[in-house]
């Protein structure tokens, strides 16, 4: 069970690093602000999940699991957040110039 466990960990936090090389890729490719910040804010999401995901099962216990929930849980407050922050400011500077 140990080791279906690990293997499920590695194939998680693998594929959420892959997910963040992605949006370093996009965010250095992509041509203008808002393209960039889609790509970025969705794929670092669902990187950010995967880890999250796979880190679950090896939490020591509840209170250690809840603690991953919570801060995946702030990560895509903020980023909703940060995007339509910059969105907006982005958009401002368009019409004013």
């Amino acid at each position: 069970m140990s080791l279906a466990i690990d293997i499920f960990t590695i194939a998680c936090v693998s594929a959420g690093a892959f997910f963040f090389l992605a949006s370093a890729v996009a965010l250095l490719r992509f041509p203008d602000t808002l393209t960039r910040l889609h790509a970025v804010t969705k794929a670092d999401s669902l990187g950010l999940g995967l880890i999250v995901l796979g880190l679950l099962p090896q939490s020591d216990g509840l209170f250690a699991a809840l603690k991953l929930c919570v801060v995946w849980l702030l990560a895509q407050v903020a980023g909703a957040t940060i995007g339509q922050l910059v969105a907006r400011a982005t958009q401002d500077e368009s019409r004013s110039a």
